[in-house]
């Protein structure tokens, strides 16, 4: 029996063949190409009128000072924001080092008061770990900096957001969402997003944020930053901790820019746990696109994917959804020189100014309660495209994430790949899936038998 590896399928696109010898595939479902079913990008976003506005007012009312360079400031430190290091690899460093410097140590050792050694030997452990070590701290908000952060995030966020939820809505038409979870809220860019996608179904929106300041500027927000006037969402409820029954499902939950707000890895992966337990059919990871934000996300990735639960209360397993067309080890984290998996979309930012169209960099995860998917076209794969597309004459340059757990670049022309395949790899951009005819070449099929 011949094996019909995705390998097999790409090297036999990658062959000088005309365009008859591929097999007619109707991948398309009717829709021209520059709508495939892998176009999931937007155009630049916006925020809606209503936040927007409330935003300016607040952001009037509060009159901080020198606002334009404290938003500067804070997107410059939340973007090359890292990691805690871990108290095991701290103990683990400075074994290392106390080591190595002991060795030195001996090396010139003549009459010296090994009490007085010691110490000076763990004073420079110190020293140099103080030195060396990124010094994490949890983000507190107060109102003025709370106002900050609106000015500098609210359209961002709002934009990477967007942008992850609509690739439910493009994929999966038929999920009409009652609840939602948003853990971490914030600003409440999250039911903004939500509601600008499934206004019509959503009945109940709960946001979770420790910071009493954030949640009365979510709650200004909604209400168009009149305390008399009713909410623009209604049905909106605000707590600082996540409801305690675990039999209380949401049909979308939602964490933005949270775990990087998590001091170490358990606690991040308990509360990716806590919130897949609250998921009933999607959970959305959203961070920023940096090689912390992925790595962080594949963390979250490996501990749903890999880890059992003593006590399961929705026996349904977690699949991936989104970005990754497979559930193998991330290509990205393998390579070197090591380049995180992100995205962009366009955006108009809440301050006006002399650059009217900004770039959200991110990373996202979408897991899901359903078996993944098979292709609703047989004999075609989708994979991701995880740089911007070059368009040359006459041929792409298209940089993929493959359903085999392979990076590929591969070069499409209407020649090779089909006058379908090679329109749509012209309209599709990074972030977009691109189809994959499979064919299977005859020196593949005899080599395999």
């Amino acid at each position: 029996m011949a094996s019909r590896s995705y390998a097999a399928c790409v090297r036999t696109v990658c062959r000088g063949m005309s365009a008859a010898a591929h097999p007619q595939v109707d991948f398309l479902k009717g829709e021209v190409h520059r709508k495939h079913p892998g176009v999931t990008n937007l155009k630049t976003l916006r925020l809606p009128d209503e936040l927007q506005m409330a935003a300016r007012s607040i952001i009037h009312r509060a009159q901080v000072t020198r606002l334009a360079d404290q938003a500067r400031s804070l997107t410059n430190f939340l973007w090359s924001r890292k990691r805690r290091v871990e108290d095991s690899n701290l103990r683990q460093k400075a074994v290392s080092l106390e080591k190595e410097l002991w060795e030195k140590a001996m090396e010139k050792r003549g009459d010296i008061d090994e009490q007085a050694l010691e110490d000076r030997i763990r004073r420079k452990v110190f020293s140099e770990l103080r030195r060396t070590t990124y010094h994490w701290t949890p983000m507190k908000y107060d109102e003025e900096l709370g106002v900050v952060y609106m000015a500098a995030r609210l359209a961002g966020g709002y934009a990477a957001v967007r942008r992850a939820m609509n690739e439910i809505k493009k994929r999966d038409p038929s999920f009409a969402p009652q609840t939602l979870l948003d853990f971490g809220s914030g600003l409440g860019t999250v039911a903004w997003a939500s509601h600008s996608c499934w206004a019509n179904t959503l009945k109940e929106m709960v946001c979770v944020d420790s910071s009493g300041p954030m949640n009365i500027l979510a709650e200004r927000l909604l209400k168009g930053d009149d305390e008399r006037a009713e909410p623009h969402i209604k049905h909106v409820y605000y707590r600082q901790f996540l409801p305690v029954s675990p039999k209380v499902q949401f049909d979308l939950v939602a964490a933005a820019f949270t775990l990087s707000e998590l001091p170490n890895v358990k606690d991040r992966e308990e509360a990716v746990m806590t919130l897949w337990r609250k998921t009933s059919s999607y959970l959305v990871l959203v961070e920023n696109g940096t090689k912390e934000g992925h790595q962080m996300l594949m963390e979250a990735r490996d501990t749903l994917l890999k880890k059992q639960e003593k006590m399961v209360h929705d026996p349904r397993p977690a699949s991936v959804f989104a970005p990754c067309p497979h559930e193998l080890t991330c290509p990205k984290l393998a390579s070197e020189p090591m380049t995180p998996c992100n995205f962009q979309q366009m955006y108009q930012p809440l301050l006006p100014g002399h650059n009217m169209q900004q770039t959200e960099k991110f990373s996202y995860l979408i897991l899901s309660r359903s078996e993944r998917a098979q292709p609703e076209t047989e004999g075609v794969d989708w994979a991701r495209l995880t740089a911007p597309v070059q368009r040359r004459t006459r041929h792409v340059h298209c940089r993929m994430c493959c359903p085999d757990g392979q990076l590929q670049h591969l070069v499409v022309t209407a020649r090779k790949h089909s006058r379908d395949v090679y329109r749509c790899a012209r309209s599709s951009d990074w972030g977009d899936q691109l189809p994959i005819i499979q064919k299977v070449d005859e020196d593949a099929q005899s080599d395999s038998e």
